[in-house]
């Protein structure tokens, strides 16, 4: 059992309250997912509840949390910077578990989780992982500790489709606890049988959270209900409020104006109005009662609202985005070396319009590494305007500046208004869009990189998983967005939501070239 007990989490910073007076009781079975907008709060949870003292720097917590027998197996949304320079060998040698292994259990992980059985004594450094690559190691490394309880932050980001099945399996099967964030609507889908949703309401100066117990889409589908039948019945009070004061006036203007009429000489019927007047007043204050008893407007934390893109950004229909072709690409830290190593052969690829294609593909296999090298082939280009957002938000963002500075680039007051104005329909607070972009959330970071993107007037997009730090609320908002984008996007992605709803075709990277594949099969690993 994992017990936590009135916990409250303010940010330091800006004095904004996380989470409040916040309880929860966990068992074996209960596969929690935990929802929100970005930068609500959610990894903050996470790692308090996996060791209170990760959010001293940012964040002040009071509460109790009771763990009992579980060992907590936690992984993180990013590696620690120490790690990234690790060797694989010496990122899985320094985990107890790691040696209790046999050889026949490590080639189960490895089995399992698709790698080469050397790989867990490889001297590849950690940074120089695919995405996907990291998490396995991390997830491999975590199960090998035997946990009992499972902390998951964002577990599905950049793994293939295999390897999230697979995940999808182990998540599922598990018969203890798992507590995990994800951007994956499918996964969560597929998995959670219990909803933390953390809200941030009133522009973030009023906390709630929600704890259901039922499926995801059984908790936001009912959800919605209730948030409309509660917003017809407070409709439906005040409407009728409306018509009861309306009412309520006539009368007690009708006995005003005969007390002030009535002669001297008719005392008896002065008295009779002075007791109307009487019983007038107290069902003002019965009314005022009721009032009181009105069904509240609800309140709920709006999805982001953001539009990319304008007619100019669309691209002719026959024009020529792209027509790449490599004979050859190589790993990067390799570059051209006579020792390189080749990840694929006979690359082409064509793009015409406002064509919205995604590559898929196996883990290491090289996405990452050709989606730059056609980003800097257009982002060269002068004929159209090519933006990047790179898996890693860091290579394009000063994580020192603000969001206002970062995206300022007159310095002009109405421009930095401008700004303004659109990170406010982002959901950011002012305090927020004053702090240093390195302590904002993924989903924050990349907000600003898609704002960037829409203040450039860009035609073509170039995206490698845009959706892996948004929340499932987000999702849809972000899918329709990319989805009517005029120009063209290429993009690398593994959420099936954002693949069947925004993408027009389907590439898989293999060593022996980009191969189209159907629509209907891109959920299929």
């Amino acid at each position: 059992m994992l017990q936590i007990n009135g916990l409250t989490i303010t940010h330091r910073k800006d004095l904004r309250v996380i989470l409040e007076n916040f309880s929860l009781v966990l068992n074996d079975g209960d596969k929690v997912v935990i929802i929100g907008e970005e930068g609500n709060g959610k990894s903050t949870l996470m790692k308090w509840i996996y060791r209170p003292e990760m959010v001293d720097d940012y964040a002040e917590a009071k509460g109790s949390r009771i763990c009992g027998q579980e060992r907590l197996g936690y992984l993180p949304q990013e590696l620690l910077p120490e790690e990234k320079e690790k060797t694989l060998y010496e990122f899985f040698s320094e985990a107890e578990g790691f040696w209790n292994q046999t050889p026949k259990e490590l080639a189960g992980y490895a089995k399992r989780f698709r790698v080469e059985l050397d790989f867990f004594y490889s001297e590849q450094k950690m940074f120089r992982l695919s995405g996907g690559e990291k998490i396995k190691a991390q997830l491999m490394r975590l199960l090998m500790q035997e946990p009992t309880a499972l902390l998951l932050d964002e577990p599905s980001n950049d793994i293939d489709m295999a390897t999230l099945e697979l995940l999808e399996t182990l998540i599922k099967e598990w018969e203890h606890i798992v507590l995990f964030i994800s951007h994956d609507e499918t996964l969560i889908e597929n998995t959670a049988n219990m909803v933390i949703h953390i809200e941030q309401l009133q522009r973030k100066t009023k906390s709630r959270y929600t704890v259901a117990k039922k499926p995801y889409r059984s908790y936001a589908e009912e959800r919605i209900r209730n948030f409309e039948r509660q917003e017809r019945q407070a409709f439906n009070d005040r409407r009728e409020k409306e018509i009861r004061d309306e009412k309520y006036r006539r009368i007690y203007q009708s006995v005003q104006n005969s007390l002030a009429s009535v002669s001297r000489q008719d005392p008896g019927t002065a008295k009779n109005l002075k007791d109307k007047m009487h019983t007038v007043k107290s069902m003002e204050k019965r009314f005022e009662r009721e009032d009181k008893e009105m069904t509240e407007m609800p309140e709920q934390e709006d999805a982001i609202f953001f539009k990319l893109g304008t007619k100019e950004s669309a691209i002719p229909a026959g024009k020529t985005v792209i027509e790449f072709g490599l004979p050859e690409l190589l790993t990067p830290e390799e570059g051209k070396a006579s020792a390189s190593r080749v990840l694929a052969r006979d690359i082409f690829l064509r793009i015409r319009g406002s064509e919205k294609i995604c590559i898929v593909g196996a883990n290491g296999v090289g996405k990452t590494t050709l989606l730059k090298q056609i980003a800097d082939v257009l982002l060269q280009r002068t004929d159209i305007r090519a933006e990047y957002m790179p898996q890693n938000y860091e290579e394009q963002l000063m994580l020192d500046l603000t969001p206002v500075d970062y995206l300022d680039k007159t310095g002009e007051r109405e421009e930095r208004t401008r700004i303004r104005t659109y990170l406010g329909s982002l959901k950011y607070t002012a305090d927020e869009m004053e702090h240093p972009i390195r302590e904002l959330s993924g989903g924050q970071k990349a907000k600003v990189l898609l704002l960037k993107m829409s203040l450039s007037g860009a035609n073509v997009l170039i995206l490698d998983e845009p959706t892996r730090n948004f929340s499932p609320l987000s999702g849809p908002v972000i899918r329709k967005m990319m989805r009517e984008f005029p120009g063209a996007i290429i993009s690398i992605s593994h959420d099936r939501k954002f693949i069947d709803e925004v993408c027009d075709k389907i590439y898989e990277l293999t060593p022996e070239g980009l191969k189209e594949r159907e629509k209907n099969e891109e959920n299929k690993g």
